[in-house]
């Protein structure tokens, strides 16, 4: 029998492994504006208050601090001290650490799926995968910004940020399988997003060295800017005149010592409060807030400001299966560099090498901490495909195992759930729900999307990286050996690939939602009700943008400081 232990060393692994110009600049780590929240006096007052310094927030405040006093706040630390945040490779090290004050903040959604949420500077792009890929040229037309200033905005930040990969073997081979099986045509390395099999670029430069929204901060005017760390934002605060909308007028935020603080905006009719905390934390603050509906806020004994019954409503994560292949020869350690984008609203994406450093490792155990609170999560009792893979000779003289993942995305999604409150502390997670294949069109998907890497798998170019008795049905059942997620297994899904999607599920780290565009803001980002407060992150989208949406979230981030900097 195999291990508990084991099972869930392996289970990490697979989570791990596939997670995404103004005056003189100052490098990193900006010591002259970054400081901790505990040098924070009990009072200050800006023109722009922006609350979560991630993948949105640091390319805003980088833009407005050349016009503008602005005022940073986040809740966890510099990116820059990290190796496992730095260095590629301690990407799965970083999001196994589930201390207080970890990078990413580990969180399981109600459909029984295990996921993270940055707590760094820099945000998702610290912890991810790294894929940088631009949105669609349709998705830029639906959603009405402006296509010249979103190119402008793009380049501004691939100039900090992006890198050109050097595709190794197992990428290559993963790239030729892809137009072996039909996922054509090859367009070779671009940041655009286009129908066909590519290479992308990545914030991990060519020294494995990652590049995170953090860096953006170097375009920042560092006489008009300031960045509290380990600053936790517990509200917002209003006025709320007889006749008037409420406004915005400061934000009540805690250092690690606890100590109170308060940031308040300048007089003027410009200045404002802006949440860029994500998915989660924006309609989480909100509802803080006393933004949201009402019945559940005061149900949790907060004060309703507005009743605003679609925060937190259209919650979405793009769903994501994965298959396991052993290799029979070394694999270079990668992450997501080539991509097949399918005309059936699917991608393809690859990485490999880790599992040479986590096997048998003891970073699983935080993660199985997790499991063990759960009462839904049980073993499965079949694990003969799991024993007949490890005792191959794929495992090198050290124990390790020489292996990669093909995995599929699908797009948008169409599924949808909600975010609600569970306490009344910022540090905790509120509680998510995504609701994933709830959409059978999504589940369709899914299935197509495995099809692809059926076909990748059992390609002429991929054979080199696949044992003779791999078949693509004994990877499939040992895929279900596997607790990737804590979702009950099917005996159907052995031989039903719709079922194998339902019960193998994970997520790829995209979600979004909960304050979207014409339901909770505005098309300008304002939000509805209420003044001199915006959101804009990725929790205002419908659909996840490209491939990845770090580098869409990145050129929000300074298309909207432009934006608003016209307006002053």
């Amino acid at each position: 029998m195999v291990s508990r232990r084991l099972f869930c060393d392996v289970a990490v692994a697979f989570g791990l492994l596939l997670l995404i110009g103004s005056c003189s600049a100052e490098k990193a780590p900006y010591k002259s504006f970054a400081k901790y929240a505990t040098s924070a006096p009990p009072e200050e007052y800006y023109d722009y208050i922006i609350i979560g310094g991630g993948t949105a927030g640091c390319a805003l405040a980088a833009t407005l601090s050349s016009a503008a006093k602005v005022l940073l706040l986040e809740r966890g630390d510099l990116p820059y001290n990290n190796p496992n945040v730095t260095n590629i490779s301690g990407f799965p090290f970083s999001l196994a650490d589930n201390s207080p004050n970890s990078v990413a903040q580990q969180f399981i959604s109600t459909d029984g799926v295990f996921n993270h949420r940055g707590r760094v500077l820099g945000g998702g792009s610290a912890i991810n995968a790294g894929f940088f890929t631009r949105a669609s040229a349709d998705y830029v037309r639906g959603v009405g910004w402006d296509p010249r200033m979103v190119n402008e905005s793009y380049e501004w930040v691939e100039k900090k940020v992006a890198f050109q990969p050097t595709v190794a073997a197992w990428q290559a081979a993963v790239r030729n399988g892809l137009l072996d099986a039909g996922i054509l045509p090859y367009r070779g390395f671009t940041f655009e997003h286009l129908h066909g099999t590519k290479v992308g670029g990545s914030i991990f430069d060519e020294n494995g060295y990652r590049h995170t929204a953090a860096d953006l901060l170097e375009y920042a005017n560092s006489t008009n800017i300031r960045v509290y760390l380990h600053a936790t934002v517990h509200r917002v605060m209003f006025t709320t005149d007889p006749g008037k909308k409420p406004q915005a007028t400061a934000v009540h935020f805690r250092d690690s010592k606890r100590q109170r603080h308060v940031a308040y905006l300048n007089n003027g009719t410009k200045n404002e409060i802006i949440l860029s905390a994500g998915a989660l934390g924006s309609p989480q603050l909100l509802m803080l807030s006393g933004i949201g509906p009402s019945n559940h806020l005061e149900a949790q004994g907060i004060e309703v400001i507005l009743d605003q019954h679609m925060v937190g409503q259209g919650m979405s994560d793009n769903p994501m299966n994965v298959v396991f292949v052993p290799s029979p020869q070394p694999v270079e350690i990668s992450l997501i560099e080539v991509v097949g984008i399918s005309e059936v609203g699917t991608y393809v994406e690859a990485a490999s090498g880790f599992f040479e450093l986590v096997w048998g490792s003891r970073i699983a155990q935080d993660f199985a901490k997790l499991a063990n609170q759960v009462d839904r999560f049980t073993l499965p009792t079949n694990s003969s495909i799991f024993q007949e893979l490890i005792q191959q000779p794929q495992q090198s003289e050290g124990g390790n195992l020489q292996a990669g993942v093909i995995l599929e995305k699908v797009t948008g999604p169409l599924s949808t759930g909600y975010l609600e409150l569970q306490t009344r502390n910022p540090k905790d997670n509120p509680r998510v729900t995504f609701n994933y294949f709830q959409d059978p069109r999504d589940l369709q998907r899914c299935v197509q999307g495995m099809d692809i890497i059926r076909r990748v798998i059992e390609s002429r170019s991929f054979a080199p990286f696949r044992y003779p008795f791999a078949t693509f049905q004994s990877l499939i059942n040992f895929m279900l050996s596997m607790p990737i997620n804590l979702r009950q297994k099917h005996f159907a899904s052995t031989y039903s690939m719709e079922q194998f999607c339902i019960d193998t599920v994970m997520t790829i780290w995209h979600y979004h939602g909960g304050c979207q565009v014409n339901r909770v803001v505005d098309r300008d980002y304002r939000v509805l009700g209420v003044d001199a407060l915006r959101v804009i992150d990725g929790s205002t989208f419908y659909n996840s943008p490209g491939t990845n949406p770090q580098a869409t979230v990145m050129m929000l981030g300074r298309y909207m400081g432009q934006k608003i900097l016209k307006e002053r």
